[in-house]
């Protein structure tokens, strides 16, 4: 019975850090650009993939808890290690992400823009003097995170490869698009800070 509990509570911070990750995308945008606020800014069902790697997390986790049951009662205190590892990279890129969308304040959109707007202005301060795409870093931190969390290997390798193949397309696009708003002084703002995510550079232009 202890063990159970112990089950559902890993998988019950599992589900709070999901909720607040949804909850707060609506929440942090609406401070600054409530006029973009619609249901999909809640990033539930954004795309296919995310529903199937959600449902492929949960489907690992209580299989594994139900055929290695004793593999898992042994190993107690590393398990523990392990899930609060896990907790940590959550909270820090759930962290990451909402400073970068504080800071960036309107210039901030959960859609690659390739129009650029008059009132849209090219971030280089806080956490984007850390990262030119913190909440991407964030994102990425807190994707893995929660599969560490729940001990999932399977989904932890998977997780890993379809977040860097995802964000490699998007960020190589997205700053083609920059370059084309900012021209020089993105490409200053490219040479003095990194994407942030290993062995992701972005667009180089010419």
């Amino acid at each position: 019975m202890r063990k159970i509990r112990s089950d559902f509570c890993t998988f019950g911070i599992y589900l709070d850090f999901l909720a607040f990750f949804h909850w707060s995308e609506f929440y942090f945008t609406s401070i600054y650009n409530l006029s973009n606020c619609s249901l999909d800014i809640y990033m539930l069902t954004h795309s296919p993939e995310y529903v199937l790697a959600l449902t492929a997390s949960v489907l690992e986790y209580w299989l594994e808890k139900y055929f290695l049951y004793d593999v898992f009662s042994s190993y107690k205190w590393s398990i523990t290690v392990i899930n609060c590892l896990g907790s940590g990279m959550c909270i820090f890129g759930e962290v990451l992400r909402k400073l970068a969308l504080l800071t960036a304040g309107g210039n901030f959109n959960h859609y690659v823009q390739f129009t650029k707007n008059r009132k849209h202005q090219l971030v280089t301060s806080g956490v984007y003097a850390w990262f030119r795409h913190p909440a991407y870093v964030g994102w990425f931190c807190w994707c893995i995170g929660t599969q560490i969390l729940l001990i999932n290997p399977l989904c932890l390798v998977a997780y890993t490869i379809m977040t860097f193949v995802f964000f490699k397309g998007r960020i190589y696009a997205e700053e083609k698009a920059l370059v084309g708003f900012f021209g020089e002084s993105y490409r200053k703002y490219q040479k003095l800070v990194s994407t942030g995510i290993p062995f992701i550079h972005g667009y180089v232009s010419h």
